[in-house]
C-alpha cells in the first residue's frame, strides 16, 4: 500500500474519494483484527498508511464541502 498523493487525490470525484476511503478502512479493519489476534500483520507499517490515506482523503472532502459552504460575495 502507497501513500495516496494529495494532487492525485484532489482529481478524484467525491464518490471515488468515499470509495477509496471505505476500502481503506475496510483494510484497516482487517489489519486490526489480525493484530488484536495476537499475529502479527505481515506489513507493520502498512496500518499507519492505511490511516494516513484515509485521513487525507477526508481532508480533501472536508475542503470540498468548506468551499461550496462558503458563499462569493461579490467586489465592491
Amino acid at each position: 500500500m502507497t501513500l495516496l498523493r494529495m494532487k492525485e487525490l484532489r482529481e478524484l470525484s467525491d464518490d471515488d474519494l468515499r470509495r477509496k476511503i471505505a476500502d481503506a478502512e475496510g483494510n484497516l479493519l482487517r489489519e486490526r483484527g489480525v493484530a488484536a489476534m495476537g499475529g502479527a500483520p505481515p506489513s507493520p507499517g502498512r496500518m499507519r498508511a492505511l490511516r494516513t490515506n484515509v485521513a487525507r482523503a477526508l481532508t480533501v472532502l472536508n475542503e470540498r464541502e468548506r468551499a461550496s459552504r462558503r458563499d462569493p460575495s461579490p467586489g465592491p
